[in-house]
């Protein structure tokens, strides 16, 4: 039977770690990569089982790959401190250790925004390759949306990933303007020019690519919601592009 270690990336995370944390404990090593909180997560991490290691922050892939060199075991689960496995998905991830089938696997995704967890808008299934051995696989280096990269074949776990995405509408706020940030250093990086016309463009087009074409309307309230923060997160990207482009120049 192959060794797993869950690995995990903080920053001011007191509110969740605990739980993630207690939510691994199955695995032969819980992992949690610090990076700079300012509050009390990593003693909390370490106070639930947790080896806690405090680095400084080069970016989201490069910290988890960091984590991947850190840890010690034969498999690897990479988890969110906004995310929790259950009890069934954890048996579900020995069992594809022990299999020998696949050396990678995604994992569906039960994403909460605000008050209710999401079964359209895109959010459901959300498959994310999480489960892989190693040397099979290593995160990109995006600035926001960073995944996981493997050229083998990819397994599917069926039970779902528990995510709290979005409790409340102060992190939906603090999530639009970090990830509209990163969307738009990106995109300079590419050499993608942004403009008020294009910013208003885009974001419509994410509304109605949410609550429409991915039946966002059926999630309800939350679904218009939903859509609307898209359409937002996507208009200050290419806003901020554009006067990202204006002082490079």
């Amino acid at each position: 039977m192959g060794t797993l270690s869950v690995i995990i990336i903080s920053k001011n995370e007191s509110k969740n770690i605990f739980d993630c944390v207690k939510s691994a404990a199955f695995a032969d090593e819980v992992l949690v990569l610090d990076s700079g909180s300012n509050d009390n997560t990593a003693e909390i991490a370490r106070s639930a089982g947790a080896t806690v290691l405090e680095t400084d922050w080069p970016g989201y892939g490069p910290q988890k790959n960091r984590a991947i060199e850190a840890s010690k075991s034969e498999w690897l689960f990479s988890l969110d401190a906004d995310e929790r496995i259950s009890p069934t998905l954890a048996a579900e991830i020995r069992t594809a250790m022990n299999s020998g089938e696949f050396q990678v696997y995604d994992v569906p995704r039960s994403s909460k925004f605000v008050s209710k967890f999401m079964q359209h808008s895109g959010w459901w299934p959300d498959r994310t390759k999480r489960l892989f051995k190693r040397g099979t696989a290593q995160f990109t280096l995006h600035e926001v949306h960073e995944h996981l990269q493997s050229e083998l074949p990819t397994g599917h776990l069926n039970e779902p990933l528990i995510h709290f995405s979005y409790d409340n509408f102060e992190t939906v706020l603090d999530k639009m303007n970090r990830y509209s940030s990163g969307g738009a250093q990106e995109l300079h990086k590419k050499g993608k020019n942004g403009s008020l016309s294009s910013a208003i463009m885009h974001g419509v087009w994410a509304f109605i690519r949410t609550y429409f074409l991915r039946a966002g309307f059926l999630d309800g309230r939350e679904g218009f919601m939903l859509a609307v923060s898209n359409a937002e997160v996507t208009y200050y990207r290419y806003i901020k592009l554009y006067y990202l482009n204006l002082t490079k120049k």
